[in-house]
């Protein structure tokens, strides 16, 4: 197995779908010649992972309304949240790109990371079929499965408290990113909520948009700006 096959946890029987998952469109528009890339297999990979994700939220959401699946479905399959999928894989480091596109910090473009998890999925679609890439998106998403359970589904916890507060003042929570950790693919952040000058809660999170929901999550519960009335 290759070592982008040992990191998936699966073997190709055609590798030249995963060269092509693997493969930036700036590759072929550097050299002016024909060379196939990753865009038709992110397209199909984009639909296998709405597919897979909307499947799954209906079967363990049996209650939830179709808008409530649909904000549920938007936060799994975000660009954002595709980009981490993809630097955990470390797939950046394995990309075949134009010389230009990786001077341009290419290989760490949320936008090419996306794409090319989503190329993946859909190689894997074509190479082992739909369960096999079910199997692989379920488990590349378990963290953020598990999340959806603890976190509230039915509001924005951000926009939220920042409802709350500014009923009490003009002013709007700032979120200040206290520290980050890990190597690339595995980052870390901790991020505090902060309102008139007073600690609201703390969060962390694989990104700073994640760190910031678990920091204002945190301060709903502690509702620090109460004590100080």
């Amino acid at each position: 197995m290759s070592p982008i096959e040992e990191r998936i946890s699966y073997k190709f029987r055609n590798s030249l779908l995963l060269a092509e998952a693997l493969t930036h469109p700036s590759l072929g528009h550097e050299t002016q010649r024909y060379h196939f890339d990753n865009q038709r297999l992110e397209f199909l990979g984009d639909a296998v992972l709405q597919l897979v994700i909307s499947e799954h939220l209906f079967r363990r959401f049996g209650s939830e309304a179709e808008g409530q699946l649909t904000k549920l479905r938007s936060r799994l399959v975000s660009r954002e949240t595709l980009k981490m999928h993809a630097a955990a894989l470390d797939l950046g480091r394995y990309l075949l790109m134009g010389r230009g596109e990786e001077a341009s910090g290419g290989r760490e473009r949320t936008s090419t990371l996306a794409d090319a998890f989503e190329a993946l999925i859909g190689a894997i679609y074509l190479d082992g079929g739909l369960d096999t890439a079910r199997e692989f998106i379920l488990a590349q998403a378990r963290a953020d499965l598990a999340q959806l359970a603890e976190e509230p589904i039915e509001i924005n916890p951000k926009g939220h408290l920042q409802e709350l507060l500014q009923s009490i003042s003009p002013r709007s929570p700032v979120y200040e990113l206290i520290s980050q950790s890990g190597p690339e693919h595995e980052k870390r952040f901790v991020v505090q909520a902060v309102w008139e000058g007073i600690v609201l809660g703390w969060g962390g999170g694989r990104s700073k948009k994640q760190a910031e929901t678990a920091a204002a999550l945190e301060a709903m519960k502690l509702k620090r700006w109460e004590q100080e009335e």
